[in-house]
């Protein structure tokens, strides 16, 4: 992945160059490469022969991927414009896991994929 990349370069190299702003783009691209890799994980699945509930399955961490990637550009963005869509994402994301939920009843019922159980117990 090319934040992982990013990451992984030397910190020390042109290290008169590196700022507050340098160390805020790390930690942004850390948040955003934590959101995309629990979202992965949390969409795996084992399918559960019901179309519908493997897409609820895969939707709900779909969304809280959205907002957690979104909650990083409020943090660390510098555009007022890209923060207020931001704040926009996160409002109405936020409501799309419960709408799924309530759209397919048996949907609280589900037992959770692989990849949904990984993620409850990763740290946030």
């Amino acid at each position: 992945m090319a934040t992982s990349f990013a990451l992984a370069q030397d910190p020390k190299q042109n290290s008169e160059a590196h700022t507050g702003t340098d160390q805020d783009e790390q930690q942004f691209l850390f948040d955003i490469d934590l959101a995309m890799s629990n979202m992965n994980r949390s969409t795996l699945m084992t399918p559960t022969d019901d179309i519908d509930r493997d897409f609820v399955n895969v939707m709900v961490p779909h969304h809280q991927g959205t907002i957690d990637m979104a909650r990083a550009e409020i943090k660390y963005g510098r555009n007022d414009e890209l923060r207020r869509l931001a704040r926009k994402m996160v409002s109405e994301q936020d409501q799309e896991p419960s709408s799924l939920h309530h759209a397919l009843p048996a949907a609280a019922n589900l037992t959770p994929s692989i990849g949904a159980e990984i993620a409850a117990r990763a740290p946030n």
